[in-house]
């Protein structure tokens, strides 16, 4: 039985496509998933959550910065839990914590010049989130295929307003800044809130390194014409499309070249190597169903 093609995808899942169409197939369309999640990721998104509970409780309920933080150190301590992770990793949740408070202190809820819009309710830009339907029936149910993402917020800075997203790393080198300038997950961004009302510039990206040893930070503004977001619909729609032809097909194109070493090397490169793969992946991988609109994985399998 094929399995089912998927209702909603985003930026991670288009991109995984992009790169190599065989592991989007193994990760989002049989939803293989490594049976040990990256510390990195899990950090990252343990410290998401810290900033959006201090900004909300600072922009909508009114707390002074430092309750704020507080309550912000609570959240990012839930969502951390109890991950298996050496106490001298760098990205343990001491030196995760080290990093938010760190965060705030170059800058302050106070007196930051980058502040989250507010919204018609009365609400602020916090935690951005979309879904939104392509121009492409899914080939399943004919309802439109949604695209769905989620940001750190939509702020006014200066006289522009802005989608700001933070950004956890190991290192903040010369070459940080420039690999935003068509980041594709950005443009997403930009033309999702353009479609909500939200005639955004551009994107502010924020970064902070977290090493064993210290903190670092940087940012980078980055604008996006209207030309380059109707070009990346364009090839959105090109590329959802393909992946529809293969998923019908049921055969997936190989990268079988650089996607193989991305980022320390692919998950599934041992699978790739094997003539009969769908008898070693339950040996490698657990099912987890990525869940885009809320950018969390769950245990299961929806077949």
């Amino acid at each position: 039985m094929r399995p089912s093609f998927p209702v909603v995808i985003d930026s991670t899942m288009l991109n995984t496509f992009r790169s190599c169409p065989r592991k989007a197939e193994l990760q989002f369309i049989h939803h293989w998933h490594s049976s040990t999640p990256s510390i990195h990721l899990h950090a990252g998104s343990a410290f998401a959550r810290g900033l959006e509970v201090a900004r909300k409780a600072f922009f909508d309920e009114g707390a002074p910065a430092e309750d704020a933080i507080a309550v912000g150190l609570r959240a990012l301590v839930e969502a951390y839990g109890n991950v298996d992770c050496p106490p001298d990793h760098a990205k343990s949740l001491e030196r995760v914590l080290g990093a938010f408070e760190y965060y705030f202190s170059v800058w302050p809820l106070e007196s930051d010049p980058a502040r989250p819009a507010r919204l018609a309710s009365g609400r602020h830009a916090i935690e951005f989130s979309f879904a939104i339907p392509l121009d492409i029936a899914h080939p399943e149910t004919g309802d439109p295929i949604l695209f769905a993402g989620r940001t750190d917020q939509i702020v006014q800075l200066e006289n522009g307003l802005f989608v700001e997203d933070d950004k956890t790393a190991s290192a903040l080198g010369a070459s940080w800044a420039r690999q935003w300038e068509l980041r594709s997950q950005f443009t997403a961004y930009a033309w999702a809130a353009q479609k909500s009302g939200l005639p955004v510039d551009g994107v502010l990206v924020r970064g902070i390194a977290i090493r064993k040893t210290g903190y670092d930070h940087a940012q980078a503004i980055t604008f996006r014409a209207p030309w380059e977001i109707d070009r990346w619909l364009r090839q959105t729609h090109r590329d959802v499309e393909r992946w529809i032809s293969l998923w019908r097909a049921g055969e997936y194109d190989y990268s079988l070249g650089e996607a193989c070493l991305e980022y320390g090397g692919c998950m599934f490169s041992e699978i790739c190597k094997r003539s009969n793969p769908e008898e070693w992946l339950p040996a490698y991988f657990q099912k987890r169903i990525w869940d885009p609109l809320r950018r969390i994985e769950t245990p299961g399998d929806p077949q």
